[in-house]
């Protein structure tokens, strides 16, 4: 017999924005426990996009770019008989948003030459117009699930 679900815990919001997703994200890009490091790179980036953008808002521009990388679908493979399938599964809003956030942090960290406060603006400002790699990496993701619907009838 299965024990009760572990119930989850909610995190607090950033010092700064007061703001779920931005802690979340500082969380994500932090490396080795580094949370200031983080807090700082987090919102430098948030500062530039500030300053490129103030009749918009940075949090407005994070948010959109975090909505617009957000999978809605994702394959998970499945033992069917000996046979592996990919089977397409519909996202939860919680791991759509660890996802986007995890897929922009990466490609910031992937480019070269300038420092990451400034890689992870462009990876925000890119997203949130709905380009760059994050959003190509939603689609490559959407697609995947697409050919392979065939499959869906073997969720569980």
């Amino acid at each position: 017999m299965r024990r009760r679900r572990a119930e989850q815990r909610e995190s607090l919001a950033d010092p700064k924005y007061s703001n779920r997703l931005v802690a979340k994200f500082i969380n994500a890009v932090m490396l080795q426990g580094k949370k200031t490091v983080a807090e700082n790179i987090v919102y430098g980036a948030l500062d530039i996009i500030e300053e490129k953008n103030h009749e918009t808002g940075a949090l407005k521009i994070f948010q959109k770019a975090i909505d617009s990388a957000r999978p809605k679908l994702e394959v998970k493979s499945r033992r069917v008989g000996g046979a592996t399938y990919q089977v397409p599964m519909e996202v939860p809003v919680a791991r759509g948003n660890a996802l986007a956030m995890r897929w922009i942090r990466d490609f910031a960290r992937k480019k070269k030459g300038k420092p990451m406060e400034v890689k992870l603006a462009d990876e925000l400002l890119a997203a949130s117009k709905g380009e760059g790699p994050a959003i190509r990496k939603r689609d490559d993701t959407h697609k995947m699930a697409e050919a392979n619907k065939a499959f869906a009838h073997l969720r569980w």
